[in-house]
């Protein structure tokens, strides 16, 4: 009887190790920190097309570099199909934790849960999700008040140039990211405070999807008209570029406050010509989200803590009086 009880027992312990699957277990709070290379982490960007997103890999390198693990970089194409497949990548990889930028959060749901009762701590950054909980630890700037800091750069720029009352504006929003639709909420948050005060007018200009193209389209659609739009808010600098683009074909004055303070942001602040348009965006730092994310999931993997659930970074306005030429 006695040579059967070990094949019990480790029947009983597969089945213990089943049960609590659901949820990756950190490990002992009192692990000591790994040797360098001990640690492999995952990360997936939403696309190296935007300048934000290389950014953000230069603060993971750099991390990797200071702590000691290997990153693998991937990106998403800003597309929630691809982000679903690379995290499937990163599980066959078997990398020790998981991070991204959760640009569509419904179509990447599912495969963020997938991951999670896997054992793979999963992690966000720059783009969150409100539709799990599984999410460990979000690094990322605080969109909202960005987008208070635009409201508040539209409101006194309207009252500077004498345009306040009757003025006409609008918002190029993008309805996929949380981060974007929450720069439109804290915009819309400052800016209607005001609309009966100065008689506003606010136009919803569209969806421009992360596309400049699609901005530039839906730009030129809504100064055909709107021909007397006096200002716009864009959520993210693809969108002031394309806006930019429609604004200068048509021969408007219409003025933009962007979001992301990109270097082509910076150098159409300072041109002397697209500066007149182009006057103000809002500036985060992708290098300490970057940064940032990894620490979190190398404290989550060496003392199985995090410093908080979501680390927001404030944002700032950049203008022609410190912007700087790229």
């Amino acid at each position: 009887m006695k040579k059967f009880l070990p094949l019990l027992l480790l029947f009983v312990l597969v089945f213990a190790i089943t049960a609590c699957a659901d949820e990756p277990a950190p490990p002992p709070a009192d692990a000591a920190t790994p040797a360098e290379g001990d640690f492999t982490l995952g990360f997936i960007l939403g696309s190296r097309e935007h300048a934000f997103y290389l950014l953000v890999e230069e603060g993971i390198l750099a991390a990797a570099d200071q702590l000691g693990f290997e990153a693998i970089v991937l990106e998403s194409d800003l597309r929630g199909d691809v982000a679903s497949e690379r995290i499937q990548d990163l599980m066959v990889l078997n990398v020790d934790a998981i991070s991204l930028a959760i640009n569509e959060p419904a179509a990447t749901n599912v495969a963020i849960e997938n991951a999670s009762a896997e054992g793979f701590p999963m992690f966000g950054f720059d783009a969150r999700t409100d539709l799990t909980d599984k999410i460990i630890s979000f690094v990322g700037t605080d969109n909202f008040q960005g987008g208070v800091l635009a409201g508040q750069v539209t409101m006194q720029t309207l009252r500077d140039l004498g345009v306040a009352n009757g003025a006409v504006i609008g918002v190029i929003q993008h309805l996929e990211p949380q981060s974007t639709v929450d720069r439109e909420a804290g915009w819309r948050s400052y800016v209607e405070q005001y609309v009966d005060e100065y008689n506003l007018t606010i136009h919803t200009i569209g969806n421009y999807m992360g596309q400049a193209d699609i901005a530039r389209n839906l730009m030129e659609d809504a100064l055909i008209l709107h021909p007397d739009m006096v200002m716009i808010f864009s959520v993210g600098s693809p969108a002031s570029v394309g806006a930019l683009s429609a604004i200068h074909t048509a021969g408007a004055t219409t003025r933009i406050v962007g979001f992301d303070a990109n270097p082509e942001a910076h150098a159409a602040i300072l041109d002397p010509v697209d500066g007149q348009i182009w006057i103000a965006d809002i500036a985060q730092d992708p290098f300490a989200i970057g940064f940032g994310v990894a620490e979190q999931k190398i404290l989550w993997l060496t003392q199985g803590r995090v410093d908080a659930a979501e680390i927001l970074i404030s944002p700032f306005v950049v203008d022609s009086s410190n912007a700087v030429m790229p």
